[in-house]
């Protein structure tokens, strides 16, 4: 092996290792309620009835969801009922069964070279940092060479339309704004519109944050929808929805709710530094098995990478 080739192998190694200790730090208070239960329930116990329902209680306390924690602790009772165990051992499995359930679902976000532009639409509640998502993926389509264009569609807030003028700065994306207030269906076809003239690889398109049970808000976003296919049927070709971690098992609600509206065709999970309870993707990815393209675990560019099941089980067990 060359000594550039060595170099670049090095490189990657180094930036995986820095990604997963920041996913442990970052999933550490998540992981806090879930191995804390578990050394509670099951230090050298025999796996009796009653541990079984603790450990349930425990998996369900941490977000995990009771169907999802019911099939977890009758799949391990199986092959351990009436035997002793420690929690290392019952924290290898559940990081066993929780990547089982998630290696599925694991899928970046593959752009369709086909399209020109590929249009990606971001929804979601407020808060739950759509904009920065749209400036991450763009930092990282740039980096890859690819031209892309942003739309600020979120033309309820001032402060939306600056800071998505501001990535769009800092990457190297072209940004298409209206004024505060605008119609945010038009806005999106006059983006459509420019950034195929200019022949962009992706176009971008953020949206304002709505209540998932405000109808009218979700009109509008339905509307948006319509404007873009008469440009071309098949667009949004992705539509992303963003989760903020922190809202726990409210996120099944927002989730239903926008699926109901348009075609979300993958997941971005934000704000995991900040919750105890992550265990809500696991939740997810049993229910609705939609992809899950990236997880978040800060505000720099590079704090937004892509979902990788086993480094996330381990992660959130305490591995």
């Amino acid at each position: 092996m060359t000594q550039n080739k060595m170099e670049n192998v090095m490189d990657e190694q180094d930036k995986k290792s820095g990604w997963l200790s920041r996913l442990r730090s970052g999933l550490q208070r998540s992981s806090a309620k879930l191995t804390e239960g578990i050394a509670g329930v099951l230090t050298k116990r025999k796996l009796d009835a009653d541990a079984l329902l603790a450990l349930e209680e425990t998996l369900i306390s941490a977000d995990l969801g009771p169907a999802t924690a019911a099939r977890l602790v009758a799949e391990f009772g199986k092959t351990r009922f009436g035997k002793e165990v420690g929690d290392e051992e019952v924290k290898q499995a559940l990081a066993e069964q929780i990547a089982a359930i998630l290696q599925p679902v694991a899928k970046p976000l593959d752009i369709d070279f086909l399209h020109k532009p590929f249009v990606i639409l971001v929804v979601g509640v407020n808060g739950t940092g759509k904009t920065t998502t749209i400036g991450k993926f763009a930092q990282s389509y740039v980096d890859h060479g690819l031209s892309v264009t942003l739309a600020a569609g979120d033309t309820f807030r001032a402060a939306a339309i600056s800071q998505l003028g501001i990535w769009g700065e800092r990457v190297g994306a072209k940004v298409i704004a209206g004024e505060q207030g605008g119609d945010a269906a038009a806005l999106a076809y006059r983006a459509f519109e420019e950034s195929r003239a200019d022949q962009s690889d992706v176009l971008m398109i953020d949206t304002a944050g709505r209540l998932h049970n405000k109808n009218d808000l979700m009109q509008e976003l339905a509307k948006v929808v319509r404007v873009i296919k008469k440009l071309d049927p098949s667009a949004p070709h992705a539509t992303i929805l963003t989760l903020d971690a922190t809202t726990g098992q409210n996120a099944h609600a927002q989730v239903e709710a926008f699926c109901a509206m348009t075609k979300v065709t993958g997941l971005v999970v934000t704000k995991l530094d900040g919750s105890a309870k992550g265990g809500v993707i696991v939740a997810l990815a049993d229910r609705f098995k939609l992809p899950i393209y990236a997880i978040g675990i800060g505000e720099q560019g590079d704090d937004l990478q892509p979902f990788l099941a086993e480094d996330f089980a381990k992660a959130l067990v305490g591995g």
